[in-house]
């Protein structure tokens, strides 16, 4: 499984992973809704209110009177703002609410927007004032909307970890008993990573203790002969380099894959997309040999700060295991020819990222799905023992009928290298890939040049560090995230929003399915097909009310019940958190997929479709401006960006990858040649109009983005936008919203238009950017401001 630590591999989740951090359907009619009156609404957002003035309130007293200013001249220009024939002078919402949010789409908007074409530059038109008033901190490889609404909700949970435990609401004595053990150990979990004291005086000590079991487990023999490059561990058959039974290798990588570390294979357990009720394991290419992708390898001057990176670091270690004589006994070698092994290591780690598919085969299901048996997988890799692997890791007893290798190529190569590397190189990328999976998580003066080095391939300042604060509320959301989440739900997520959200999604569906009716390009056979797949699809918003249930505090407690956390011990607790991930994902073997679990938690600025789930997910994070407003809004400032992105999320479900899914999430081709053949034609479109663009990078190299790696990104942009805006027509026909003060000049289809966007207006840095091309599915920011109004 993709690694433990860090979010899991979410299906066309909207965002690229900024760092930002890793149930129950709500499918009911729209009849059944029932909103609060707007007494309670207005009490609850007060209260609301007073949380964040006490949390934020230097920061309030400082922009007070600048706002102040910018809120009055609204005003004032609403009033005395003569109104076209479309707008009667009642038109205009001058409710607090309807001042805040128009105040924030005209800061974002460019300053000279009276000058901007937005035929032509449509991003600077609404983005640039946001881009004004948005700096890169030295710590930032990147900034966006996503990431700024982030930091607010951070805001909230620092607040909350940092207060002592209080329950206003009415619970039974277990339930309550519950409440507190739980907010202590997400406490305990906090205090523990801002404990940078204990944490610089601990040094490399936990790691090495990591280390020193890659060292036992893979020992390097003084004497060897051919046939003993992996030895065996007990009586096994053995023919040359292939163990049929358990050997030095298969536990050195089921031990890592224990502790959250990818090595040499990433194994992932998920529902079998060919049967999406049953849980399959998979087998993988490493997404990161060891540099972001396999481009990087090409780039002498990155090669070369890379190998005196990897030089300096296990000199470092190895000096600093010295007292350590069960570490170091096997270790001579590796310090005394540090840099021919160096390069040793590098060829192979190279070699690794080669034989990896291109980025866009690695999202083709069709490339991807390879079922394979045991002894098919044994051929292909045959110095990995896969019944030895599954005992250590799997349930008692478990017997896989088949397993997904993707791709079969990459294990054959894999197969040749471990066959030529001597066992020294091969313990020491084992070594290297276990320091690059911690490195974070450990105060030392051994991983200073590591750290440097990944923060200038970022293009951030390599001695710039994040507030501390910060880096452990995500730590706390990343392993210990639904506790987290019930408690941010309660402080920040309302059932109004909850059925707000449900309400825009079903409008949006119902466009889908008119959509369907005349798509002329389906036989109507496939358009019935494609129409029920909408109806089913299940949609979540907020958070789960199962497994857990963010609601019932017991359920959380039982969920979390077998990690250990301590308040002094941030190492101990990180390395807790990926054994208790390691077992839970493995333990889902031979059981029934659970429908139910969510990839993201409730405080993720993301959403995702899962297609052999056919499900939507919109986590509580997403639901807040200027993404998501309160429902006594416009509906336009609500239905332009959440409901592009609900639309968005709906378009995975048809586009390059979700068509091959079927409305129970089964990979089938349910599509005829005819409909295939229309679709690729479409599709083709978008790679041209795409890769026509391009960025520089540090070197003013023109890189031009992807248009195949992005196209499932870039349809979904195109289909969301326009299913939202049709969604929003109607509720308009039904219902007119008003204008927003100071807007005035803006028709409310315009309006629709300028707050689609709010979600993408950012600034990255070259280096980032350069990754985002060679990895990221999304095409640039910028590009899908612009394009997927056009193709709308």
């Amino acid at each position: 499984m993709a690694s433990n630590r860090h979010d899991g591999d979410e299906a066309a989740p909207l965002l690229a992973d900024e760092n930002l951090n890793e149930d129950a359907h709500t499918n009911g009619d729209l009849k059944s809704i029932s909103l609060p009156s707007s007494r309670s609404r207005f009490r609850q957002r007060s209260m609301r209110v007073w949380r964040w003035l006490q949390s934020n309130v230097m920061i309030l007293a400082l922009t007070a009177l600048l706002f102040g200013g910018l809120i009055a001249l609204i005003v004032s220009i609403a009033l005395h703002q003569t109104p076209t024939p479309e707008q009667p002078e009642d038109a205009v919402c001058l409710t607090p609410a309807c001042v805040v949010a128009a105040a924030g789409v005209l800061e974002n908007m460019s300053p000279n927007y009276h000058h901007v074409d937005p035929c032509e530059d449509f991003s600077r038109y609404v983005c640039e004032g946001w881009e004004q008033r948005h700096d890169l901190r030295p710590d930032q490889d990147s900034v966006s909307s996503a990431s700024v609404m982030y930091e607010r909700s951070q805001q909230t949970l620092r607040h909350l970890l940092e207060s002592s435990y209080s329950n206003s609401q009415a619970a039974v004595s277990s339930s309550e008993s519950a409440d507190e053990v739980i907010f202590n150990k997400i406490q305990s979990a906090y205090d523990a990573c801002t404990d940078e004291a204990t944490i610089k005086r601990r040094g490399s000590a936990p790691l090495l203790a990591i280390l020193r079991k890659v060292g036992e487990y893979f020992p390097v023999q003084a004497s060897r002969g051919a046939s003993e490059t992996f030895p065996t561990l007990s009586h096994h058959q053995q023919k040359g380099l292939f163990s049929f039974g358990e050997n030095q290798l298969t536990k050195t990588v089921a031990y890592l894959a224990s502790i959250g570390v990818d090595a040499l294979v990433a194994f992932d357990v998920d529902a079998d997309e060919k049967e999406p009720d049953s849980v399959v394991l998979s087998m993988n290419a490493l997404s990161r040999p060891g540099l972001p992708s396999k481009e990087y390898y090409h780039n002498k001057g990155i090669m070369e700060s890379y190998a005196n990176t990897i030089g300096q670091v296990l000199e470092a270690l190895l000096r600093e295991a010295q007292p350590m004589p069960e570490l170091t006994s096997d270790h001579e070698r590796l310090f005394e020819c540090n840099e021919e092994l160096v390069k040793a290591l590098i060829r192979f780690e190279s070699d690794l990222a080669f034989a990896s598919p291109d980025e866009e085969d690695a999202e083709d299901v069709t490339k991807y799905y390879n079922p394979r048996s045991l002894a098919e997988v044994h051929s292909l890799l045959p110095q990995l023992s896969m019944p030895y692997l599954l005992s250590i890791l799997a349930p008692s007893g478990f017997e896989p009928q088949k397993i997904i290798v993707g791709p079969p190529s990459y294990m054959k190569a894999l197969s040749q290298q471990l066959k030529d590397v001597t066992p020294e190189t091969l313990r020491a990328y084992l070594v290297w890939k276990t320091v690059q999976a911690y490195v974070d998580e450990v105060e030392d003066e051994a991983l200073v040049p590591l750290k440097r080095f990944n923060k200038q391939l970022q293009g951030k300042d390599p001695d710039a560090s994040e507030e501390r604060w910060k880096t452990c509320v995500r730590a706390v959301d990343r392993g210990l995230g639904w506790i987290l989440s019930k408690f941010f739900v309660e402080a920040a997520f309302s059932k109004d929003a909850k059925a707000f959200g449900d309400q825009i999604i079903h409008d949006i569906k119902d466009q889908f399915v008119e959509k369907l009716h005349v798509a002329d390009w389906m036989p109507k056979d496939v358009r019935e097909v494609a129409i029920e797949k909408v109806h089913r699809i299940v949609q979540k918003i907020g958070y789960p009310t199962k497994s857990p249930n963010l609601l019932d505090p017991v359920a959380i407690q039982r969920y979390y019940e077998d990690v250990r956390i301590s308040n002094g011990t941030y190492f101990d607790n990180t390395l807790a958190i990926a054994k208790f991930k390691s077992r839970r994902e493995w333990a889902k073997l031979g059981k029934p997929t659970n429908r139910e679990e969510w990839l993201m938690t409730a405080v993720t600025v993301n959403a995702y479709y899962n297609p052999s789930g056919n499900e939507i997910v919109f986590p509580a994070g997403i639901m807040q401006p200027p993404i998501f407003y309160d429902p006594s809004l416009p509906p336009y400032i609500s239905y332009g960006p959440f409901g592009s992105i609900s639309g968005h999320e709906l378009t995975h479900a048809f586009d390059s990858n979700g068509r091959h899914y079927d409305e129970i999430g089964n990979y089938t081709d349910w599509w005829n040649n005819q409909t295939v053949e229309a679709f690729k034609e479409k599709a083709e479109c978008f790679v041209d109009q795409y890769s026509n663009f391009s960025i520089l990078d540090p070197q003013g190299k023109q890189l031009h983005v992807n248009g195949r790696l992005t196209l499932g990104e870039n349809i979904a942009d195109a289909g969301g936008l326009s299913a939202a805006f049709h969604a929003w027509k109607k509720i308009e026909e039904k219902n007119p919203g008003q204008l927003l003060p100071g807007l005035q000049n803006f028709t409310k289809a315009q309006m629709f238009f300028i707050t689609y966007p709010s979600l993408f207006c950012g600034k990255t840095r070259q280096e980032r950017a350069v990754n985002l091309i060679y990895k990221d599915p999304h095409s640039p920011s910028w590009a899908r401001i612009l394009v997927s109004q056009q193709n709308a």
